[in-house]
């Protein structure tokens, strides 16, 4: 399955579909959601990175981090951002996100801090957030607290510059 070829897009969409549902899923239910996107995922050419991908975010989103970090590893080790530099991205922040859940906030820190230097798209506060958790995880509040305040400050009505500038000084004091 090529990126923009119509069996890419029909999948995509029936994928993006599965997950327009999630909500209605409860916590006893989160097997049967899984089981979706399992059938989905089946559909799939042996070695996508899209099947790990996928089942990695069932995983998680019904509260199985430590499942879903060997499933993120997996599809970013085939290729994930070569397919989809979107959904690349998306791995990293989700399984930066699972390891700290699981007590790995370290690497966590490891895998995003590349990122605030990658190409600007939508995920960059995404990956600034999840970055600050776990920052704040390993007891770096100042730190964690800079970035968020920096990813807000753009979407302020008013007051941008104060805030970035108060991000900047929690890490870098005046002299």
């Amino acid at each position: 399955m090529c990126e923009g070829d119509p069996v890419n897009r029909d999948w995509e969409n029936r994928v993006d579909a599965a997950w327009a549902t999630f909500d209605d899923y409860t916590e006893d239910d989160a097997a049967e959601f899984r089981a979706v996107i399992d059938k989905l995922v089946a559909e799939l050419p042996e070695g996508s990175p899209l099947a790990p991908f996928e089942q990695a975010c069932a995983w998680d989103s019904t509260g199985h981090s430590d499942k879903a970090v060997p499933l993120y590893r997996e599809a970013l080790a085939r290729g994930l951002s070569e397919v989809s530099r979107y959904k690349g991205r998306r791995a990293t922040i989700q399984l930066s996100s699972s390891l700290r859940n699981i007590g790995q906030a370290e690497e966590g820190v490891r895998l995003l801090t590349p990122e605030l230097e990658a190409p600007s798209d939508e995920l960059d506060d995404a990956i600034r957030a999840c970055l600050a958790l776990c920052l704040s995880s390993l007891g770096r509040d100042r730190e964690g607290l800079s970035l968020a305040l920096g990813a807000l400050a753009p979407h302020l009505p008013r007051y941008q510059r104060s805030m970035a500038n108060y991000a900047r000084l929690l890490v870098e004091p005046e002299e």
